[in-house]
């Protein structure tokens, strides 16, 4: 239904911004129609009337078979000047033999279709003719004779210009708009965005890179921040105390623990706190044993560290040392050996007199837990028909021992209250020898010092 036509192909170059854009425009040859998808002709579009923005900037559109052009307005304002006639050549028929000249034919007159641009210029748009008669590309960019908006950057091509944003920025909308980096992750830890870049950082306990984009750990235990020891981790770093020793708020410094404040059960007697420790101490008269916290007694007499005459006696107990003084028996006794007087029968002065005094000495801590079996006592001659009978005459004032008959022949003194020292006791335990069948009565005494220690060790 539609005549064959021959296809012809027009390239348009179309001034859009930022740049030139070159449309390919199919016509028909032989007819004043434009090619449809079907590949059949149709009457030509007018794109100058169908699309208002066909060209822009100082352009003006005109309309063309199958197509339209884009030129500057003052180029298309130029009067129109028609070709100059050329007279068509005319052939002589053969036959009547060639004559010397052509003879011109009779002019013929071109219509055009469409406005005529004619200049006398004879370089391409986007050219100037130099002197020497070439065509020097125009540089728009620098001439300002360009299009592009302020947020754009102008860059020169052969014949033309093409509009461009830095480096940083995204053409959106005919407008450089910043590109945010951060949001594709090129900084390993801190992002900033900033107009066309970016700045990478680090958390702190770290340090940028010379890649400017990852961080590396800080090792600030090089730089000796704690006072004792140092861990470095990562990112941070952690201090560390010597034994005794904790850590202060500041967490880098360490404090002296005082351990003595921990217990009142560290040592036996008092206990010295010292820089990362403690150190127990002993009173006089005693030493530090072995587990470094208990007290031991210092035996003063086996040292010789005492000040007892050779006359005297010297006699340990817990923490200190006594010097006894040589026996000496009050009349009627007389001594019968270091630690005995005695008081004869016969004797008519020593009648309701104990028998015998014996002397004995004995130490006690003080506070010394009770009841507590401290001393025994036992008759050392046994009489047919006799039965003993112990107590105690004297000394017992604040009731803090009591006898406890453990046979016929013993008992045991026993310790009742708790006594606090340092005190010096002196008890006289009497043991009294009855005896019906021969109507005998008789006693004896042990005198008992007991020196209680002034602390309970």
């Amino acid at each position: 239904k539609f005549p064959l036509c021959r296809m012809l192909t027009a390239l348009v170059f179309i001034l859009l911004s930022p740049g030139w854009v070159v449309a390919q425009i199919h016509t028909c040859s032989g007819c004043k129609n434009v090619l449809i998808s079907a590949r059949l002709c149709i009457p030509d579009v007018d794109e100058c009337r169908t699309m208002p923005d066909a060209c822009r900037g100082d352009m003006r559109c005109v309309n063309q078979n199958g197509g339209y052009l884009c030129i500057p307005r003052n180029l298309y304002n130029q009067p129109y000047r028609p070709d100059p006639i050329v007279p068509e050549p005319v052939y002589p028929d053969p036959s009547a033999g060639f004559p010397n000249s052509f003879l011109p034919s009779p002019p013929r007159s071109v219509e055009p279709s469409y406005p005529r641009v004619i200049s006398t210029a004879q370089c391409i748009l986007g050219y100037t003719l130099a002197e020497d008669g070439t065509c020097n590309d125009i540089d728009e960019c620098e001439t300002n004779s360009h299009h592009c908006n302020p947020t754009q950057v102008c860059i020169n091509t052969a014949g033309g210009y093409t509009c461009s944003c830095t480096e940083g920025y995204w053409l959106l909308g005919g407008q450089c708009q910043d590109i945010d980096e951060c949001r594709y992750g090129y900084c390993q830890q801190l992002c900033a965005n900033v107009p066309g870049s970016y700045s990478c950082s680090c958390n702190p306990g770290f340090i940028l890179n010379p890649d400017s984009r990852t961080c590396q750990d800080v090792d600030e235990c090089a730089d000796e921040p704690c006072s004792h020891g140092c861990l470095n981790t990562y990112g941070s770093y952690m201090c560390n105390c010597d034994e005794g020793f904790e850590l202060a708020s500041d967490g880098t410094t360490c404090i002296d623990l005082d351990e003595c404040s921990f217990s009142e059960f560290l040592c036996q007697y008092r206990c010295v706190n010292i820089p990362g420790s403690y150190s127990c101490i002993c009173p006089p008269g005693y030493y530090i044993y072995e587990d470094g916290r208990s007290c031991e007694d210092v035996n003063e007499c086996d040292t010789g560290n005492n000040t007892c005459t050779t006359a005297q006696v010297c006699f340990n107990f817990q923490g200190s040392y006594t010097c006894l003084n040589p026996l000496q028996c009050n009349l009627p006794y007389i001594e019968v050996s270091d630690n005995q007087c005695m008081c004869s029968a016969e004797n008519p002065a020593c009648r309701d007199k104990p028998f015998t005094i014996l002397y004995r000495h004995m130490d006690m801590s003080s506070g010394r837990s009770v009841p507590a079996d401290i001393f025994q006592m036992q008759a050392t001659t046994r009489y047919p028909g006799a039965f003993y009978i112990f107590q105690i005459k004297s000394g017992n004032d604040g009731r803090e021992f009591y006898m406890r008959q453990t046979s016929n022949v013993s008992a045991t003194l026993v310790l009742s209250r708790p006594i606090k020292g340092p005190k010096k006791v002196v008890l006289d335990l009497e043991m009294v020898t009855v005896n019906n069948v021969i109507n005998f009565r008789g006693s004896s005494i042990i005198r008992l010092t007991i020196f209680v220690s002034e602390h309970p060790f």
